[in-house]
């Protein structure tokens, strides 16, 4: 059954031309990838697809008994809504029920009547499943916790994470998703990943993401030279297939121009009077002149620099502690950099991993601690706002303002033009305005300006956010090479696996962890002890696990346990927080001291019991 019929569709732009003769279907149960270079029109295409843009030319045909939803790159919402208002923005009573029980969830000040009440009217609307599926998508996307905050108070990774939480919860036949692990972190990709394939959903994303890729997605199409070519198979496989293609694509264009040469001298030594047979001759000519001018854009970015002497002191960190009142970023933080080192950060959103970089950089203040910095060190800092210029200037403007000549190394300069051509800007789009550029490409020219200062200590924060694939090759080809020090932080788990060698683990309240080795590593790591702790677990209580097995529903009771249970946590911790700050400070009193320590320690044990019962409660 197709969900999706597109014919022929041709988009341009005045001279700019996107994409002509597009076709393509997408059937129940297909998740399809589409990639592309940057600016050669994945989103336009997209937004052909879902009404937001008209082609040129053709057609485009929803099976009119599905239902579809859309997450654009720049997600569009009622700025004075709230995001519960957002999620629940629909006319059903189901949806309606859960958001009010949500709200009486949310807020402390609820009486025990609002929640008796709230949950009476979910049990008579049988609202418990969507419930508990609503709870652990605003969880997961780390969003249950600004349910009365205003849209317009979100910041763009919030408002991109409401996007996507929004499409999931419509429950659509089809998704079409621009960019979705944008602004997720490494925990919620996966998270992610699980759920579109455990909910079977049928499936066109744009991403650049290669592992979410592999994991999701069973066919690969590709934008490129203005035509669709489709991939049945994995990432891998689309490169053995692309390099296939293009292979025999220049060799026939090869072949063509040798066939083109010969027809030329015949047409040159012709008479001017041609016979019916010379004619159609003539007509073939024409065809193959046509067919030999064309000529394939084949250009690649091209990243060569020369990185300035880094000598053998680099970065060094003592006891480092930061803080925005009671939420910790690091603390205690001691670490010595080395050499050529490079290092991957990993921590849910919202951790404090750009505060972090901002603190090494000295951009952000520490508040105590020592940061000491080798005098041969020149950072260069790859933010996640990327380029802060005004759109009123030109491509090539950006680059003189830094330098008109840019010394590559060996002795080597090019002007600001040719190094823009490196990087995939042409000669008439260096004199465009910054304002016309796509995402992509704006990403791309932020990049080159980051390595022409020729830095010996890279910080990169989330570098790979609307890159193409290609460029993001290319990138890696050149970090590989890269002799300076790399500290990066990245969602996309193949840039980090490819480039880093240890890791900084943000595990939340300030400690940051040191851990020898890439994600994957780490990964495994963790799966194994989750494994040695469900065995440890299943040895010590058979009873119980016979127990579990039996129950399939809570009771209206165990359900509002729960609930209270979920309020209560957030209680207890704020509480154990501001008893290790007490504990911690020092105080010479010490029957105040050996109080507050056996009130931590009760607080401590309320804590463990409250999270296994929750951990009990919810397996039904």
């Amino acid at each position: 059954m197709n969900y999706l019929r597109v014919e022929s569709i041709a988009k341009s732009y005045g001279e700019r031309f996107l994409f002509s003769n597009i076709t393509l279907t997408i059937a129940k149960g297909e998740r399809v990838a589409l990639i592309a270079k940057n600016g050669s029109g994945k989103t336009t295409l997209l937004n052909i697809l879902t009404g937001r843009e008209i082609p040129d030319e053709g057609n485009v045909v929803f099976d009119k008994n599905i239902s579809w939803a859309y997450l654009e790159q720049e997600p569009q919402f009622n700025e004075q809504s709230t995001l519960i208002e957002t999620v629940f923005a629909a006319d059903n009573e189901i949806l309606r029920a859960v958001a009010n029980y949500e709200l009486v969830i949310e807020n402390s000040d609820s009486s025990p009547n609002e929640l008796q009440s709230a949950m009476e009217k979910m049990d008579a609307l049988n609202a418990w499943d969507i419930e508990t599926k609503i709870h652990t998508i605003l969880t997961q996307l780390n969003l249950h916790h600004h349910l009365n905050k205003s849209v317009n108070l979100l910041s763009g990774g919030q408002r991109k994470r409401l996007a996507l939480a929004r499409v999931l919860l419509q429950n659509p036949d089809l998704m079409i998703l621009d960019e979705p692990t944008n602004h997720l972190d490494i925990q919620m990709i996966e998270w992610l990943e699980s759920y579109l394939k455990a909910n079977d959903t049928t499936l066109l994303l744009v991403t650049h993401d290669r592992y979410f890729l592999d994991t999701v997605c069973t066919e690969i199409i590709e934008l490129d030279d203005k035509k669709l070519f489709t991939y049945k198979g994995d990432y891998a496989y689309f490169l053995e297939k692309k390099e296939m293609r293009e292979t025999f694509e220049a060799k026939e264009l090869q072949s063509t121009k040798k066939q083109y040469k010969k027809e030329l001298e015949w047409m040159r030594k012709q008479p001017k009077a041609r016979t019916t047979k010379s004619k159609s001759r003539i007509e073939t000519f024409h065809e193959l002149k046509a067919k030999a001018s064309l000529k394939k854009q084949v250009d690649k970015v091209e990243i060569n620099m020369q990185m300035q002497r880094l000598g053998s002191k680099i970065l060094e960190t003592h006891q480092l502690k930061k803080s925005f009142g009671d939420f910790k970023i690091c603390e205690d933080f001691t670490y010595l950099f080395k050499p050529g080192e490079r290092i991957g950060v990993v921590g849910k959103n919202g951790v404090g991993k750009s505060t972090f970089l901002n603190l090494l950089l000295g951009t952000e203040k520490a508040d105590s601690g020592r940061i000491i910095k080798g005098d041969t060190v020149k950072f260069a800092h790859y933010s996640q706002e990327g380029l802060d210029i005004k759109d009123d200037k030109r491509v090539i403007e950006v680059v003189t303002d830094i330098a008109e000549f840019i010394d590559i190394g060996k002795g080597q300069k090019l002007s600001a033009t040719a190094l823009l051509k490196r990087f995939l800007f042409d000669s008439k789009q260096q004199y465009n305005y910054v304002s016309t550029l796509s995402g992509g490409e704006k990403r791309r020219l932020y990049l080159l300006t980051i390595l022409i200062q020729k830095p010996n200590f890279l910080v990169l924060d989330e570098p790979t956010n609307d890159l193409d694939i290609e460029t993001l090759n290319v990138l890696e080809e050149f970090l590989e090479e890269y002799s300076g020090c790399l500290l990066v932080v990245t969602h996309d788990r193949y840039f980090m696996d490819n480039l880093v060698d240890s890791l900084l683990i943000f595990e939340g309240d300030g400690k940051i962890r040191s851990f020898n080795g890439n994600y994957q590593d780490y990964l495994n790591e963790m799966e194994e002890i989750k494994i040695a702790n469900n065995e440890l677990k299943s040895n010590s209580n058979p009873k119980k696990q016979n127990k579990s097995k039996s129950k399939i529903k809570l009771s209206f009771n165990e359900q509002r346990e729960l609930e209270l249970l979920r309020k209560e946590l957030p209680k207890l911790q704020k509480k154990k927080v501001e008893l290790e700050e007490i504990v911690g400070s020092g105080s010479s009193n010490y029957e105040e001291l050996l109080q507050y320590g056996n009130e931590l320690k009760t607080t401590n044990l309320s804590i463990d019991e409250n999270e296994f019962r929750q951990l009990e409660l919810s397996e039904f």
